[in-house]
């Protein structure tokens, strides 16, 4: 009898063990789904273009004018969620806070293998020097913006 509860002690560890090792092994597959890339690894009219569309959307807070995006530039849901009205909300608030823009700042690169997407990732320097803002800027893989997103500065690169 004690050499039955044994054999199914041993039976149901080994078993447990191999189950564990299924799941690191799921984990390590899916773990690279964004890769940072070397800002000299993208092709540099991608860069220049993405430099383009993000900035054209945060000079909108000094100028008070926008120039929509068109289908070469951007994706249909950009071009019908980028209006002067929803730019003009955000940009009271962050004159008000951080004083008129003047540059974004290229300061990584990502790649997402799983929305096949590029992401920039500027820093945006405004008059003021309490400012720590970041803009994304996502391009498919038509090179087209898909998304652009602001948010605080955080040094590392975090996902959200």
């Amino acid at each position: 009898m004690k050499k039955l509860v044994l054999i199914l002690s041993l039976i149901v560890f080994f078993g447990c063990k191999s189950k564990k090792t299924v799941l690191e092994t799921e984990e390590k597959t899916t773990e690279i789904k964004i890769e940072k890339l070397a800002l000299t690894e993208v092709d540099a009219g991608l860069k220049n273009k993405a430099y383009e569309l993000g900035k054209r959307v945060l000079m909108t807070c000094n100028t008070s004018k926008f120039k929509p995006f068109t289908q070469s530039e951007a994706t249909n849901s950009v071009i019908t969620n980028m209006t002067l009205e929803k730019l003009s909300k955000t940009c009271n608030r962050y004159r008000q806070f951080y004083g008129d823009f003047k540059d974004i700042q290229l300061t990584e690169i990502y790649k997402d293998y799983e929305n096949n997407s590029t992401i920039f990732r500027y820093k945006a320097l405004y008059t003021k020097k309490v400012a720590n803002k970041e803009l994304r800027v996502f391009m498919n893989n038509e090179n087209k913006v898909s998304a652009i997103k602001s948010m605080d500065w955080v040094d590392t690169f975090q996902n959200k």
